[in-house]
């Protein structure tokens, strides 16, 4: 049976330094295969956003967008918390290809489905 991830990003540009280790880690539990998530919660909703991810890097660290980008490509699924994103006026529109809303219960279900949480 594949593996299940689930990862949960709370921060963006509030602390770039968390959610670009939230996004590296990520990123490897996509690249090797299996069903990998993202909740995204609190500030790190921005990073799903269209350009929400554009020019953000710290010094010596990947460019979130690019970790982004690389996550999608390997299959990873943003699931965009809709209370975080309503606080911050953030739509279904908003959101770049590969992000959706998705709350609590989706979240949960797929724990229970056997996901490892892994942040």
């Amino acid at each position: 049976m594949p593996r299940k991830h689930l990862i949960n990003c709370q921060h963006g540009c509030d602390d770039l330094e968390k959610a670009t280790v939230a996004m590296i880690v990520a990123g490897a539990a996509a690249a090797m295969g299996g069903e990998t998530a993202v909740f995204m919660t609190g500030d790190s909703v921005r990073l799903a956003t269209d350009g929400g991810a554009d020019g953000l890097q710290l010094e010596k660290y990947p460019a979130i967008g690019e970790l982004v980008e690389s996550f999608l490509d390997n299959g990873g699924q943003l699931w965009v918390c809709p209370v975080c994103a309503n606080a911050r006026d953030i739509g279904a529109d908003d959101l770049i290809i590969g992000a959706e809303i998705a709350g609590a219960a989706r979240t949960i279900g797929f724990v229970n489905d056997g996901a490892q949480v892994l942040m």
